[in-house]
């Protein structure tokens, strides 16, 4: 059995009690009032939109689709909304409660808590991508406010019986990691702030109407204790503060490992349906064949696994990774199936926009290494080095070199703490035996490990650290990446060492443990018990913690605890020193303490986001009209959509035109803010539709964060920049130092600051004796020496590394009492990012641009066709063009001062038409050099790149002429209307090259509408001559028109006059007297023709006078 405790559980005796009763008795007053009040804690789950109110009900972040909540929308018809918009919800919320210790119930606790006013405030923060290529790199956050709503199961109570409190969990496409932290807004009983884990789990599913299950396996729902009794710990390997889900194999004789997307707050066990296949060949040799999982590596969307000598991975379904679904669909997929593979190792860090793994062989190919890529879910292997082995390269090879020669035994450091290698110390018989190597990027310390520590800060220089036992053997190494490390080893002793000193400290097994459990079980506390078996340790948020296999009653738990390193180290201070001292008739007890101060508090820290890159909105819910504040389905779902909307802005305001207001929220209220009050009005009366209000001022962006006290998590350095702050220190000692003649005054502590790249940054330390107080005042200035980076995009290629302040003489020693246990003090590691910082961005500034052209001009045409997004130029005007630096951070919106170059990189006549041109054609159409006659603009500034092939503007330059030369796209434009030609210009204006003011590599790239094109001299003699032709056929058309007026009038008239003679003998027949009828049939055939003879008289009379009547008219 492998314990994390002490095995059998030891009874209390004598001397124990009296270590804990000591320690208790030694503990600060302040630690007794906290414990007189109640400790509370929040509880925070994650529940579907199907499950709002229902008490037990816990989903896990399966479902990454949105959903329409437009009908709620359509509720609020005076309101500041747009109806015009859509608006969408997230899948899920967060149902927030709390507990206290104590008999009262949490019901009632919570109930308590929402009578006096308690509102849970919770801040989201969205973890980057790995592959900046798809997504852009920012460190965004959004704060809510929870809202309170009644459980929806039967309740006898009047009002209420059961509560929560809730607020949306969004979604950001890129990220799939997200901290949850937790916070009271300073009403109702005191809760301190916790952080929660809330992770997207793509390797779950759920098929319709069916429960959750795993498409890596099969869930197995029993603990068995053979899985875990007397298994040695193994380590939890994962690419660092990007693994959405992780992963620990090492279940004896089973292919199942361990799976949990809440860092093991909980966690499932799980079979892997993979083939377990056994490939023995002489090359490979197997002992025997195991279903046991030895090595198991989670990356941001990929499970890999080694079973005996196959690597298996497995991608998970991230829709919000993805613009495609890359998961493993049909299973586990192997890979490197004839190689021989005796070891899978993870690289902590991602780069370049991947994640990495390493495989390494045995047999045939011993001596290479197969180097995995990860990008968005897709994987490949590269067999390395290329052309040899590593074996057989060191021995024939000039291409590799040695990087450092490991002692053929360990040195004898004769009672020192930590010895220099230098080849001239003496050893001891004792091999070394090397087991493995960790290296920290950030400060760049390589460890080498085994039987042994050896720790070097520049790959020349290393250094033996004595502390550690070589009769231990170091199985593997848990990095904080913060300033320190846990050491176990292959007995499962538990070991710590600080970063920057050279102690290593014995945490278990050790008195200080036995102490610390003593007061445990006087607590009654359930995380530890008499049989415990460490299953794996690693680092969460800056702290220790590990997972046990706990039995209790014959029943066995998995639990993930807090490893107490401050505690212990402060246990075996007390316990190591202190004495016994005479005083009169008695003996007192005297402790040493070894702290050199007694006050450390960081002073005068600048506002955060300018060096923490920090992107913060603020969001409210909306007011409901409900006597008890309490809200309904709808009203959650408005906040859904709320906050969906408010993150919309935030993605949509990378655009390439600057808002005359720099905030990404303008927009949405722009054309609201006048009716404001009137909807205020609506609200105090009652009588806002949908029983909802919706506060514009509840929905911004933060700008103005205060520090708290603290160095921040990390700091990003542009070209120049610099960091500042100071440390104030009260010296435990009362002493007056003072040295020389002159009676000068020594400072009773020092403080040290260590930097991991001189070269690259620098820092400048001052300091202020404060005699009458016995403290020391040291102002830190932390500086770029813009020297070790190059240009690059906003947030892209980051350059790692570290700045680390101590107190000599403090390590290990020094402690600050907090309400949530002690915590460490004098060594504080700051990891520093050098590099374009993110969230900063190049735009095209249109409102002053049009400004400062209508005054140079002295005069502005927009196009016949106006559109507000994209305004037009006139092509004979002189093109002036002002750009900003937006800091998306800060809120910070100012004229960039840079050089710049600008290029023509594409266009069209129309916006369908617009084409990419190729490099060789950028050089013609933008190039001062071009002799072919292509030229689409030009310029008065002389200055030019290195090379003379492209101009360098600045805001100070003389301005663009458009020329569109013969041979240049925008040349005889053909017109598609009455109006003068148009042409769409895509223009790319970056700093790269010509900027030394900063290391960002601004590249803007908009869309540039010109008009008013002029045609080339061919066309316009064409239009011309077809319009002059058209004129002159029109006017000579007019003439003959004029002169033939008078006869076509008179030919008109005869026309009119005979086909009115046609009417009216029509008419004559048609009006025939009866008689005349009657007449016609009785006399025959002569009586016939003598009455047609008659009629044929009298129409010729009417004709007659009807031309009479003509002549008169006429005269």
């Amino acid at each position: 059995m492998f314990p994390s405790g002490p095995a059998p559980w030891p009874s209390l005796r004598v001397l124990r009690a009296l270590w804990a009763l000591l320690v208790v008795l030694c503990a600060p007053w302040r630690l007794w009032a906290i414990q007189e009040t109640q400790e509370c804690t929040w509880q925070v789950v994650l529940n579907h939109l199907d499950s709002v109110g229902k008490n037990d009900a816990i989903d896990h972040f399966v479902d990454q689709k949105l959903y329409t909540v437009d009908k709620v929308f359509d509720l609020l018809v005076e309101a500041p909304t747009d109806p015009d918009e859509t608006y969408l919800g997230f899948p899920y919320y967060l149902k927030i409660n709390y507990s206290c210790t104590g008999e009262v119930s949490s019901e009632a606790l919570i109930r308590k808590g929402h009578l006096t006013g308690l509102k849970p405030v919770v801040l989201v923060t969205f973890q980057s991508p790995v592959n900046f290529r798809r997504w852009k790199i920012e460190q965004l956050q959004i704060q809510m406010e929870a809202a309170p709503f009644r459980s929806t199961e039967r309740c006898d109570a009047e009002e209420v019986c059961l509560m929560s409190w809730y607020t949306p969990m969004p979604i950001k496409n890129g990220s799939v990691v997200m901290r949850v932290d937790v916070s009271s807004n300073g009403l109702g009983p005191f809760i301190p702030n916790k952080r929660f884990h809330v992770n997207i789990n793509g390797f779950l599913e759920r098929p319709r109407e069916h429960e959750l299950q795993f498409t890596v396996g099969n869930e197995l729902f029993h603990l068995i204790p053979r899985y875990f009794v007397n298994v040695p710990s193994r380590p939890l390997w994962y690419t660092v503060d990007q693994t959405p889900v992780l992963i620990l194999g090492g279940i004896p004789e089973e292919k199942a490992i361990l799976l949990t997307d809440t860092n093991f707050k909980d966690f499932f066990l799980v079979e892997l349906s993979i083939d377990s296949c056994w490939v023995g060949s002489f090359y490979c040799p197997q002992a025997n064949f195991t279903a046991t999982i030895y090595d198991a590596i989670a990356t941001e969307s990929t499970l890999f696994i080694r079973q005996n000598q196959l690597i298996y991975y497995f991608t998970g379904t991230y829709t919000t990774l993805y613009e495609s679904n890359h998961g493993s669909g049909e299973g586990w997929v192997r890979v490197l199936a004839n190689e021989c593979i005796k070891r899978l190792c993870p690289v902590h860090f991602h780069s370049n926009g991947s994640e990495y793994v390493m495989a390494l062989t045995a047999g045939k190919n011993k001596g290479y290494v197969h180097f995995g890529t990860i990008t968005d879910g897709l994987v490949s292997f590269e067999l390395l080095p290329r052309h040899q082995s590593v074996c057989s390269a060191i021995l024939v090879s000039d291409h590799l070199a040695v990087l450092y020669t490991i002692p053929e035994f360990i040195p004898d450091a004769r009672g020192l703490e930590f010895l220099m290698i230098l080849g001239t110390e003496s050893y001891t018989n004792v091999p070394m035996v090397p087991k493995g190597m960790s290296y920290n990027p950030f400060n760049n310390l390589l460890l080498i490990w085994g039987n042994f520590l050896l720790q070097s800060f520049n790959n020349e220089n290393f250094i033996y650290l004595a502390d550690f036992p070589k009769e231990l053997s170091i199985k593997y190494l848990v990095n904080s990446f913060r300033g320190d490390m846990a050491i176990v080893t292959e007995n499962e002793e538990i070991w710590y060492l600080l970063e920057g000193s050279y102690q290593v400290y014995q945490l278990f097994p050790s008195k200080a443990w036995e102490v610390y459990i003593n007061l445990q079980v006087l607590q009654q506390s359930s995380l530890y018990g008499p049989n415990e078996t460490m299953v794996t340790l690693f680092y969460e948020d800056n702290k220790l913690y590990q997972l046990v296999y706990l039995i209790d009653n014959q029943q066995g738990r998995l639990v993930k605890r807090l490893m107490p390193v401050e505690q212990l180290l402060m246990y075996r201070e007390i316990s190591d020193k202190y004495v016994l001292e005479q005083q009169g008739s008695h003996l007192t007890l005297s402790f040493s303490n070894f702290c050199p101060f007694t006050v450390m508090r960081l002073q005068e820290l600048p506002n955060p986001q300018i060096y923490t890159r920090q992107e913060r909105y603020r969001a409210q819910p909306p007011r409901v009209l409900e006597p008890w504040g309490f809200h309904s389905e709808n009203s959650l779902a408005v906040y859904q959509g709320l906050v969906y909307y408010l993150l919309r802005l935030h993605s949509k305001y990378d655009k390439p035109y600057a808002d005359p207001v720099h905030d990404p929220t303008w927009r949405w209220w722009k054309n609201k803010k006048q009716d404001q009050d009137y909807y205020f009005y609506l609200a105090s009366n009652w009588r806002s539709a949908g029983s909802v209000h919706v506060d514009m001022t509840s929905y911004e962006k933060i700008y103005d964060l205060k520090a708290e006290k603290e160095l921040p998590e990390r700091i990003f350095l542009d070209k120049g920049t610099s960091y500042s702050f100071s440390v104030f220190l009260t010296a435990r000692k009362s002493e007056v130092q003072h040295a020389g003649p002159s009676f000068q005054v020594l400072s009773p502590v020092d403080l040290a600051v260590v930097l991991a790249d001189p070269d690259c940054i620098e820092a400048m330390v001052k300091e202020k004796i404060l005699v009458n107080r016995n403290s020391v005042l040291f102002w830190v200035t932390l500086s770029d020496k813009r020297s070790c980076f190059d240009q690059g995009i906003s947030g892209h290629h980051l350059m790692k590394t570290s700045m680390l302040i101590k107190v000599l003489g403090s390590s290990g020693h020094c402690f600050q009492n907090t309400n949530q246990g002690p915590r460490m003090q004098s060594n504080l590691m700051v990891p520093v990012l050098i590099g374009c910082p993110p969230g900063k961005r190049l735009a095209f500034d249109i409102t002053y641009t049009m400004q400062y052209n209508r005054v140079q001009n002295k005069h502005y045409f927009d196009c016949v066709t106006v559109d507000p997004e994209m305004p037009c130029f006139l092509f004979r005007d002189i093109f002036y063009p002002f750009f900003l630096i937006q800091d998306l951070v800060t809120g910070d919106s100012g004229s960039f001062q840079g050089s710049y170059v600008l290029k023509v990189v594409g266009g069209g006549p129309t916006l369908d038409t617009i084409k990419e041109y190729s490099e060789e054609e950028i050089y013609r159409f933008n190039s001062p050099l071009d002799k072919t006659g292509s030229l689409i603009w030009t310029t008065e500034n002389t200055t030019t790149t290195e090379d003379l092939a492209f101009n360098i503007m600045s805001h100070n330059s003389s301005g663009i002429e458009w020329l569109c030369l013969e041979n240049s796209p925008c040349h005889d434009t053909v017109p598609h209307n009455i109006f003068a030609p148009e042409f769409f210009f895509k223009v790319l204006v970056s700093n790269r090259g010509v900027d030394e003011s900063t290391y960002c590599d601004y590249q803007l790239t908009f869309l540039l509408h010109i008009h008013g094109l002029p045609l080339s001299a061919r066309r316009a003699f064409l239009i011309l001559l077809v319009s002059a032709s058209l004129f002159v056929g029109l006017v000579i058309l007019y003439i003959v028109c004029c002169l033939l007026s008078p006869y076509m009038v008179k030919v008109c008239n005869i026309l009119r006059w005979k086909i009115n003679s046609i009417i009216g003998l029509e008419s004559y027949y048609t009006y025939s007297t009866p008689s005349d009828s009657r007449a016609f049939s009785h006399s025959g055939t002569v009586s016939w023709r003598s009455s047609r003879l008659n009629s044929r008289c009298l129409g010729l009379k009417l004709i007659v006078k009807d031309f009479e009547w003509q002549q008169l008219s006429t005269v």
